[in-house]
Order: structure tokens, then sequence, then C-alpha cells
């Protein structure tokens, strides 16, 4: 038996299969709605269903008030009868916009410890087109493949600059800590994602942890370039100071005045930066947030507590927009 899927308040209308995910029918449809991880671990493919009855497992991403509201997981929802949708946004997928190529490694440059700067350059003449705050996959010979967010702006669009954290047991963080090398090629597959600027005239808050930084450097380079005129907030945290590996933040600061950069480390206490967790530094300097956009960037248990408190708060649900960092033992531990 096939169901039949719509989306609320549009002509939209596509088949799923009984053991197929809502968002691979949305996908198989022509169709993008945002998505990250796949496994239930981000919650970014966080959507109602208005009617109809849908089997869903795991999804620690979900609340008991997410629950309670009607909203799944896509990645994890799979159909039981007809449904209609609600997802935050979709739209027709653009056949022409991805690009699978082989990129070079034009630069590789230790940024801390744990993270490097990661410069590929495509093939002479070739140039993409991708948002800020926009990612890529590395397609591994192996067949799986790695997410990472693009940290240069989209008019530097003869390559890309990763930001890439070593995770101890990975193997391809491993790979590029240890054997890769200038003049070696990946390939990858580009663009992906919706973590992008909404128009708005809202005041901003950015927050990130740890290489959450580099989707949030794109858009923020981006808006610069552009002379968006918005109040912007940077609150960038991490464990050691040793984290906090670039300083384009403070040039951004030095060079506008609507631009504010507040740098936060948990784990070590340092002259003139703040302590604690970055999203509660957040809220300690903006107790009500009802006027704001926030976009968050890090690991999923930092993008769910500050889209919980950032919510009560009082920022709007729907001005609340996070890409979260999922490792593959995050993966694995969601389970099948």
């Amino acid at each position: 038996m096939t169901f039949s899927v719509s989306v609320q308040n549009s002509a939209i209308r596509f088949p799923c299969q009984p053991n197929e995910s809502v968002l691979d029918a949305v996908q198989r449809a022509g169709y993008e709605v945002p998505f990250s991880c796949r496994k239930g671990v981000c919650g970014t493919c966080k959507g109602c269903v208005v009617s109809g009855e849908v089997r869903a497992y795991g999804g620690d991403a979900l609340s008991a008030a997410d629950r309670a509201a009607g909203q799944v997981l896509y990645c994890n929802a799979r159909p039981r009868s007809d449904l209609v949708i609600a997802p935050r946004s979709i739209g027709k997928t653009d056949p022409f916009a991805r690009k699978t190529l082989t990129a070079r490694v034009f630069r590789i440059t230790q940024r801390a410890e744990d993270v490097v700067h990661l410069h590929l350059r495509f093939p002479a003449g070739v140039r993409v087109k991708f948002k800020a705050g926009q990612h890529l996959n590395v397609m591994l010979k192996n067949g799986e493949r790695r997410d990472f967010s693009m940290a240069n702006p989209p008019a530097e669009s003869d390559g890309v600059q990763l930001h890439i954290r070593h995770v101890p047991g990975g193997a391809f963080t491993s790979y590029v800590f240890t054997e890769l090398k200038r003049g070696d090629n990946l390939q990858v597959e580009i663009p992906f994602g919706d973590f992008i600027l909404r128009d708005s005239d809202k005041p901003i808050l950015f927050v990130a942890g740890s290489t959450g930084f580099a989707p949030i450097a794109s858009i923020i380079e981006d808006a610069l370039r552009k002379g968006i005129r918005r109040d912007m907030w940077l609150y960038w945290g991490a464990r050691r100071k040793s984290g906090l590996y670039s300083e384009l933040p403070r040039k951004w600061q030095a060079q506008h005045p609507r631009f504010r950069y507040i740098p936060v480390l948990s784990d070590e206490d340092e002259p003139g930066i703040r302590h604690g967790l970055v999203h509660q530094v957040v809220l300690a300097d903006h107790p009500s947030l009802a006027g704001f956009q926030a976009y968050v960037c890090g690991v999923p248990v930092m993008t769910q507590a500050a889209q919980r408190d950032f919510v009560a708060a009082g920022l709007p649900s729907g001005e609340f927009f996070a890409d979260a960092f999922v490792t593959r033992a995050d993966l694995a531990a969601a389970g099948p």
C-alpha cells in the first residue's frame, strides 16, 4: 500500500511507502525540507503531522512539548495512513544547484591542538553557487560521507574553507590530521542545508560552540560584505582559550559598530573572557529575547538547550535556527 502525503496550505502532494521515511519521500518527490543527520539526533527535520498517523522511532531531539504539539522527526517517521504535514519550510529542489566534483587540498593550517583550517580549491574555471551557512559532503572511498560547513562567504566560490575538529577515534578526522597533505584530492558534493540568514529587521544573536563558528563565520562575513544593517552579537564558546582559534570576530568588531563579539570559556578562567555555558551567557546579557532572531551552531546538546531556554525567554520559536554538528559517535549511539 502507498500512502499520500500532502503539505498543509499548499498544492504539494507526493506518495510515501509504509517503510519509507517522510524525509526520503519528500526528497524522492523533488522537494527539500530542513534536515541534517537523518538519525534523529540533531532535530533539524522536526515538523508537524497535522493529520494522519505515523510510526516514529528514536528522536531524543524531541521534547515532551514537541510530541504533545504533534511534531515528529521526518527522518524517523513512517506513515501508517495518509498524512497532512506542516514542515518549517519546503521548496522545490534545484537539480542544477548541486555539484559533485574533485577538490584539491590547497592549504592545511593548524588553528588549535584539535582544529585545522582546510582550504580546498575546485578545478580550474569551476565555481560553485552556495548560500552562506550551508555545508558540503566529503565522499569517502568506502561510500560513507562526512558533513562540513563552509566557513568562507559565497563570494569566494572557487573553493571552500572548512574548520575540522579532530574527533577521537574518528576515521576521517584522524586521516585529516595525520595523512592528508597539500595537493591531495577529496571528492565533495555541494551544497546542502538551510542554515542561512533570513530576511528581517530584527537584531541577530549568533551562538557558536567550538567549530560551530564555521557556518556562522560564513553568514557574518557575507552579511557584512552586503552591508546588511542589523545589530549583531556573536557569542563564541569553547572549553579553553585555544578553542577560540580565529581573530576574525575581533576584526569584525573593530570595523563594524553594529557588531559585538563576546567570547566565552566553560573550563578556563581568562581575563576579559566570560565564563560559563555560552547560551547561558547570552541569557545573562539578554533576559528577554522577544525581539531577536537566533542562529545557533554546535553539538546537539548545546543547540537543544539553547532552543529550550531561548524560547522560554521569549524568543519566537520561528525565529530560532540551528545547525547541530553530529559526529559518527552520535549516530552510532542513536542506533539503527
